[in-house]
């Protein structure tokens, strides 16, 4: 269930003149801002943007990310854009414009949707960037890291719910084999990667039902759940997708739970990741990611934004999470 609160009657017309108003002056009305764009869906804001353009000649992006600064004005400009062109815009800053890639987000981009929907990201990414999203993964990454994440993004995966237990009991082996350790001894110990090979060919390609049974499998024969056979060395990067991967596969609403969590917990909150999450599923299913982070950490996620976030920023992803205390 989506944390957005949007109303049914909206006037985009009046919405860009309002925003337009805060804009004006010496200083930038930013409650309004919020208001307006926190509380309007992809449809409401799509029809804003098309508004502002057509009264005042000017892409209200822009004009945002002129007005606005820092981490506020990134969650806003991201939150503006179409669902799938932010998708598209996401994993193109996460590949091109950190230091090294952030492989949290590419497997995000990969594995938190449908077969369908990572195709019209791919699509959109083509027609905003001129290059395969397929293109940059390769060009910004190598060895293990690189076969990976090209295979999770390139592969349409089958979403059928058949099960072939045969197949599962033996892609468990064949993991267990691969994984030093953790895998044909039984131990349930830690240790590096034997193969890769292997491993990246059963998660890239096989359907979630059936890698749910693959793991169900891996931990009747080797006595410990896969993502703890790969709980190596921390420096490991590649062996810490692969259980991010192993993790969204299994529970995606889990999985990006534990971000927003690892996000506000470090020392120095993470905002790159605590506004990804907010902003990408605030219109799908936060609520549901806001009970479990209830029930794991023991305190309420507009109480841990509240206290790790400050002013405009704040109030804005507080308005995404369904917080009214700010207005």
């Amino acid at each position: 269930m989506a944390t957005l609160l949007a109303p049914e009657d909206f006037s985009p017309g009046e919405d860009a003149m309002a925003l337009n108003k805060a804009f004006e002056g010496w200083g930038t009305d930013e409650k309004t801002i919020i208001w307006i764009l926190g509380h309007r869906n992809a449809y409401q804001r799509k029809q804003i943007r098309l508004a502002y353009q057509e009264i005042y000649l000017e892409d209200l992006i822009k004009k945002l990310k002129y007005e606005l600064s820092g981490d506020f004005e990134r969650a806003v400009c991201h939150w503006i854009l179409d669902p799938v062109e932010r998708e598209a815009v996401l994993a193109y800053e996460a590949i091109i414009k950190n230091y090294r890639p952030d492989y949290q987000v590419i497997l995000e981009t990969a594995l938190t949707k449908s077969a369908e929907e990572l195709l019209t990201v791919k699509r959109t990414y083509q027609f905003l960037y001129k290059r395969s999203l397929e293109e940059d993964v390769a060009s910004h990454t190598s060895g293990d890291m690189r076969k990976f994440l090209v295979a999770v993004v390139s592969v349409y995966r089958y979403e059928g719910e058949e099960i072939e237990e045969e197949v599962a009991h033996s892609e468990a082996n064949i993991l267990g084999d691969e994984i030093q350790g953790g895998g044909g001894c039984g131990c349930g110990g830690r240790g590096a990667l034997k193969g890769a090979e292997e491993i990246i060919r059963i998660l890239s390609t096989r359907s979630r039902p059936q890698l749910l049974a693959t793991f169900n499998y891996y931990k009747r024969i080797h006595g410990t759940s896969i993502t703890k056979s790969l709980d190596g060395d921390p420096a490991d990067e590649f062996s810490a997708a692969l259980r991010a991967a192993i993790q969204c596969i299994k529970n995606p609403k889990r999985y990006l739970q534990k971000v927003l969590r690892n996000s506000i917990n470090r020392v120095g909150t993470e905002e790159d990741a605590l506004s990804r999450v907010i902003v990408t599923r605030a219109e799908k299913d936060l609520k549901e990611m806001k009970d479990v982070y209830l029930k794991k950490n023991g305190r309420s996620l507009d109480d841990a934004v509240a206290s790790e976030t400050t002013g405009d920023y704040k109030a804005f992803l507080l308005t995404l999470l369904g917080n009214q205390d700010y207005f």
